[in-house]
C-alpha cells in the first residue's frame, strides 16, 4: 500500500469544498487532522468543522495523480 503525507492549508468554504470533492473521487482512505482531531477527508461536515486558521495535515492510503495535484495547490506555504 503506498501512503502519503502532506501539509495543506484551506481559507475558505470554496477551498474546502474543492479540497472534499477531490478526496471522495479516490477510492481509498484519506484521513485530515490537527492537534488530536481527526476526520475524514471526504466529509464536508468533518473537514468544515476544523479550525481553518491552522495548516492540516493529509494522510492518504493510496495514489492519485490528480489528488496529488489537488495537495500541491493547497500546500501549506512556509
Amino acid at each position: 500500500m503506498h501512503e502519503m503525507n502532506a501539509e495543506i492549508e484551506l481559507h475558505n468554504p470554496d477551498e474546502v469544498k474543492e479540497f472534499v470533492d477531490a478526496a471522495s473521487k479516490c477510492d481509498f482512505d484519506i484521513d485530515v487532522w490537527y492537534n488530536r482531531i481527526i476526520v475524514d477527508a471526504k466529509s464536508l461536515l468533518g473537514v468544515l468543522s476544523m479550525d481553518l486558521r491552522q495548516a492540516i495535515h493529509v494522510r492518504c492510503y493510496g495514489f492519485s495523480q490528480e489528488f496529488g495535484r489537488v495537495l500541491e495547490r493547497f500546500a501549506a506555504r512556509a
